[in-house]
């Protein structure tokens, strides 16, 4: 499949471990998508649906997620270092695992979100487990 460098509203991808570092995604659906050990490196995911997605190890450090919608998302073990998710939908998501360093969580909804075993640092920088 090849993947260009702006994907349309309306795409379903179904796909594993598929590259897309630093493109732009913005406002594509991408409900149910399957994209186990993706790399989103600096991906641009504003107003992305990514509800019940399964996003298991990805790698999302630096990707701003603004406005985007992960409800009951699996985002376990992902890697959200440094990534924009303000005003994010993250109710019922399940983090376990996540790092969550330096990431911005302003106005992001985590209610029933799960967070076991997150990773991230105080406002200090002194890095915390179990967040």
């Amino acid at each position: 499949m090849k993947i260009h460098n702006r994907l349309t509203a309306g795409l379903i991808l179904d796909t594993k471990e598929v590259e897309l570092r630093n493109y732009g995604l913005s406002g594509a659906y991408l409900r149910y998508a399957d994209l186990i050990g993706a790399d989103l490196i600096g991906a641009d995911l504003r107003g992305v649906d990514l509800s019940s997605a399964d996003l298991r190890g990805v790698d999302l450090r630096g990707a701003n997620l603004t406005n985007a919608d992960l409800t009951a998302a699996d985002l376990k073990d992902v890697d959200l270092h440094g990534a924009n998710l303000t005003a994010a939908d993250l109710r019922y998501a399940d983090l376990r695992g996540a790092n969550l360093t330096n990431a911005d969580l302003t106005n992001a909804d985590l209610i029933g979100a799960r967070l076991d075993h997150c990773v991230g640092t105080n406002s200090k920088g002194e890095q915390n487990e179990d967040i």
